[in-house]
């Protein structure tokens, strides 16, 4: 395949996965369904943020979780486990994202009236799912201590389509030359815009301000 029919191939796949999108979008907006697309790295710490979630937040908030894995539904089945009611696994068979026509299968057994929050969990990867809207309201981009501080300057296209920031892993500052003050500065010379959570799945520091501000998400 030449380049040139390469980028015409990609730019269809892209356009039928956001008409696919557009429509997620209206359905979840009808329904007034707060919905964030989580990417990251593999082993940032999105299941685990999930988990502590759900398990505090759940007998307050309506919430589903569609988990995207390339193999396995281990994932999904921690969230079971922490106590998530609607989990829906979506396993990818090697493909590096999660795209609008996978979600639409997972949301065919949802009830969206009955709901508060969507998460979308997508594949630990910074590049691909960058470029494929799923219909949620933002993009959550996490990063953890346990990565190089100028990763947002390695993938960029991820921090600016984010609105959202959590930093994870801070019970580790100090054990490496982590930089948390410069990793934040990087996320914002990319995206000015971003709003930044500090916290620790393990310890706990930081995850009330992420509650609170996933209830005050919540418009009923």
């Amino acid at each position: 395949m030449t380049e040139s029919k390469k980028i015409i191939v990609e730019k269809k796949v892209l356009s039928e996965n956001d008409r696919i999108a557009a429509e997620i979008r209206e359905s979840l907006k009808k329904n007034r369904v707060f919905t964030m697309n989580l990417v990251s790295s593999p082993g940032s710490g999105k299941t685990s943020l999930l988990e502590k979630t759900l398990a505090t937040l759940g007998n307050e908030l309506r919430m589903a979780v569609i988990a995207g894995d390339v193999q396995t539904e281990n994932d999904a089945n921690r969230l079971l486990k922490a106590g998530g009611k609607i989990i829906r696994p979506i396993v990818t068979g090697g493909a590096c994202h999660l795209d609008a026509r996978m979600v639409t299968k997972a949301l065919e057994n949802i009830k969206l009236a009955d709901l508060d929050i969507l998460f979308i969990e997508n594949v630990g990867n910074l590049v691909c799912p960058s470029s494929y809207d799923l219909g949620e309201d933002m993009k959550v981009v996490l990063m953890s201590t346990t990565e190089g501080d100028d990763k947002p300057l390695k993938y960029p296209g991820m921090f600016r389509r984010s609105s959202v920031m959590i930093l994870n892993k801070i019970d580790l500052l100090g054990l490496s030359d982590f930089d948390a003050d410069r990793a934040i500065s990087n996320a914002r010379q990319i995206n000015g815009n971003l709003e930044v959570f500090k916290l620790s799945c393990r310890t706990g520091e930081g995850l009330n301000e992420w509650y609170d501000w996933l209830k005050k998400g919540v418009i009923k």
